[in-house]
């Protein structure tokens, strides 16, 4: 795909982790409502139940960051934190069914591996406990590099973890010192070696591109070491400039951005070099190895998303969040827990739950939710299939995503997609800019509700 078109659609969207979108949740869904639809969410589909834990704690916070975390606080001050976060899974697992398995958990942040690891065992025999934890449950979590030991990969196995992710953002010791970032304390081909010698069977390195120092030349650099470590999955983040939600990201715009040509270059880079040496593009931002579950999944049309990452359809489960800001994710709404982490634990202590805000959705959103999600995921579009499932006429599906033939026929003419009858199909390259064609779907974008980053 040429640097032109990247620049005619790239252009700002939604990411559609969720749908709708995050910009979407409101004031109006408390306790009430979530205490409610976890009782419901036992009879909804996915029956499976992932788990997100949430640590709002870094020991060094980088400007690109668009998480929800802190500087690291007292030792005591975690201590509470960890004793919430397990009170509010007891709170949550009384109202869930035990015989529903646990397919999924994921650890995030922050920085998960920056808390003694004690606290992170205390978690997790709660978790094992009080769900159900199917035979190949996905146990996950995302790990900075710069505080990771190689003993804490033997101590996270030995809690169960399979599957360790490394925020690694870039190899060039210059561009992390720019972004107030530490690099990898030990070599990173190390940490992997180790991860393998624990019979982990998910490794990932995560690359970010768009950061202040990078150019063309230096990140195919990074690329190509990555490469060379040959990790089981990779994923290149855009960098999403969002100052207006993260106002530490200012203090990029002063160092110094790429330029959105030097950025797309960098997008074209990874993508040209990691398809060429076998890896296989997952979505609009992952690449796994072929024998890799996702890249089968993909191929098998199995493929599904959610705010944890891309996972499959046999894997993936209603998401349950905990922790200060995490976001459950169910059939039937997204509820989102408070942001600021000591009115989390304030109010989680008053009265077992710390729901902020949410969105419930309608049958509408479903039917959207599922249209993106088959997008996004799959690349692949059958209307009469999917009007089966909702038990509904194919135009009445059509007119619920507000489709419409002519706003195709720009990614028809660029050779990213095709319709066939009432299947649409993308073409290898549709993928690179795949949010564009989900959002031609959503009849909500044209209520405006908050900025968003830009696709590429």
């Amino acid at each position: 795909m040429n640097t032109r078109l990247l620049q005619k659609y790239n252009k700002p969207g939604p990411r559609y982790t969720s749908y709708p979108p995050a910009t979407f949740f409101h004031d109006g869904i408390n306790a009430d409502h979530y205490r409610n639809m976890l009782v419901k969410s036992n009879t909804q589909h996915p029956e499976n139940i992932s788990v997100y834990i949430h640590i709002p704690f870094c020991k060094q916070l980088c400007h690109f960051c668009g998480c929800n975390t802190s500087c690291y606080p007292s030792a005591d001050f975690i201590e509470e934190y960890i004793e919430t976060l397990i009170k509010e899974i007891e709170s949550v697992s009384e109202l869930l069914d035990k015989s529903r398995p646990l397919t999924q958990i994921h650890w995030g942040g922050g920085t998960p591996n920056s808390i003694d690891l004690a606290h992170v065992k205390r978690v997790m025999e709660v978790l094992l406990d009080k769900f159900q934890p199917a035979a190949k449950a996905e146990i996950a979590m995302e790990c900075n590099p710069a505080y990771l030991e190689p003993e804490h990969i033997d101590q996270l196995a030995a809690m169960g973890f399979n599957r360790l992710s490394l925020g690694i953002q870039d190899f060039n010791e210059e561009v992390l010192k720019l972004v107030n970032r530490k690099p990898s304390k030990y070599p990173v081909e190390e940490l992997i070696a180790r991860m393998k010698a624990n019979n982990m069977d998910g490794v990932n390195i995560d690359l970010i591109y768009g950061l202040p120092g990078q150019t063309p030349a230096s990140f195919r650099n990074t690329i190509e070491k990555a490469i060379a470590i040959s990790p089981d999955r990779l994923v290149t983040f855009s960098y999403a400039h969002v100052p207006w939600v993260k106002s530490a990201q200012k203090k990029l715009e002063e160092i110094g951005l790429p330029s959105v040509e030097d950025k797309l270059a960098m997008f074209e880079t990874a993508y040209d070099l990691l398809t060429q040496k076998g890896y296989e593009a997952i979505g609009m931002d992952h690449y796994a190895k072929p024998g890799d579950e996702l890249s089968v999944a993909l191929k098998n049309k199995k493929l599904h998303r959610n705010f944890q990452g891309y996972c499959t359809q046999e894997t993936t489960g209603q998401v349950y969040g905990f922790g200060a800001s995490s976001i459950s994710q169910l059939q039937g709404g997204y509820y989102q827990n408070k942001k600021d982490t000591r009115q989390y634990i304030d109010q989680l202590n008053n009265n077992g739950f710390a729901t902020d805000k949410g969105y419930e959705v309608s049958k509408q959103d479903i039917i959207r939710r599922t249209v993106i999600n088959e997008i996004m995921c799959n690349g692949f579009l059958d209307f009469d299939e999917m009007a089966k499932v909702f038990k509904i006429s194919t135009d009445e599906l059509k007119i619920v995503v507000g489709y419409n033939d002519e706003k195709l026929q720009d990614f028809i003419k660029d050779n990213l997609l095709k319709i066939d009858g009432n299947t649409i199909k993308l073409l290898e390259n549709g993928f690179l800019v795949v949010r564009n064609i989900a959002m031609e779907f959503d009849p909500l974008l044209s209520q405006g509700k908050g900025q968003y980053s830009k696709t590429v």
